[in-house]
């Protein structure tokens, strides 16, 4: 589909329809949700530099906070103050690998609940094991995605993404029930900000007899091969385009999650593609598919 006619199909789109959910109806017009849900996200383009900078700059030394980070934007000739760097990091989901101001933050009240950490000491030895989710930042020219992933510790598999222009819960929702319609985890670990710790997600998780892990607070090294992952996907994807609509932007990642599924040799899996391993393993008869303890 040309982006020239992306508008006119949105307007095709209607989100009150009870019969036909919005994911169907964009599937039936060849539209990707995230071209559907992106809106342009109000930040200056100064402010949008700061944060592709950041970003940048956090996938080299992600144990770097708030006064790290505005030390190195003045580096760079940047007149910045802590209170604009703060704000930009918690608009952009970074969080810090140590204790300090961080940007992921459960929610409060009866609604949210926190799940001990199940990982210590464990030994990943079969897929469906461990699945471990994460969301991050996409930029875009003149605003910016964000990005939720399910990825399979042993195989290094991504199972299921998807995109939105906001944090709330129900991105991540949707690709967990992708992903459970592939296999279901023994444990689901993730962080504990609010769109996993909410009750909606939690009882989506448990319902179907997976464990929840949640790293410890301002973490992020605790799912570290979801971390290794984006900067991958940065590196190797996002950093060398320039998005312009999440059309492009659906599309460049799914593009590359292709790639990196069934093309890209893991040097962890001795040169083997994460596909290679993930579905060669599952179709043994002892696991089909839900994976056990």
């Amino acid at each position: 589909m040309a982006n020239s006619n992306s508008k006119n199909y949105r307007l095709l789109v209607d989100p009150t329809d009870e019969i036909i959910p919005i994911t169907r109806q964009c599937s039936l017009l060849g539209l990707s949700k995230s071209t559907y849900y992106y809106t342009p996200v109000g930040e200056s383009e100064q402010n949008l530099t700061y944060m592709r900078l950041m970003d940048e700059q956090y996938h080299e030394t992600p144990f770097y906070g708030v006064g790290q980070m505005v030390y190195h934007l003045r580096k760079l000739g940047y007149e910045v103050n802590p209170k604009r760097v703060r704000r930009l990091l918690r608009l952009m989901g970074l969080k810090s690998i140590c204790p300090g101001p961080h940007t992921s933050k459960p929610g409060k009240g009866d609604d949210h609940q926190i799940f001990p950490y199940l990982l210590n000491n464990i030994v990943i030895s079969y897929p469906g094991q461990v699945v471990g989710t994460d969301i991050t930042y996409i930029p875009m020219k003149g605003g910016f995605l964000y990005l939720v992933a399910y990825i399979d510790w042993y195989s290094r598999y991504v199972i299921s993404w998807e995109l939105s222009n906001s944090l709330e819960t129900t991105f991540c929702i949707e690709a967990l029930n992708n992903m459970q319609q592939e296999l279901i985890p023994t444990i689901v670990n993730t962080d504990q900000g609010s769109q996993f710790t909410c009750k909606r997600f939690v009882s989506e998780v448990l319902a179907k007899g997976s464990k929840l892990s949640m790293d410890g607070k301002g973490r992020a090294i605790d799912n570290v091969f979801t971390e290794r992952f984006w900067r991958s996907l940065k590196y190797e994807e996002v950093y060398l385009r320039e998005y312009r609509t999440g059309h492009e932007a659906w599309h460049g990642i799914d593009r590359y999650m292709k790639f990196y599924n069934e093309r890209r040799p893991n040097s962890v899996l001795q040169g083997k593609f994460p596909v290679q391993v993930f579905q060669g393993e599952l179709r043994a008869p002892a696991i089909v598919r839900t994976a056990k303890v």
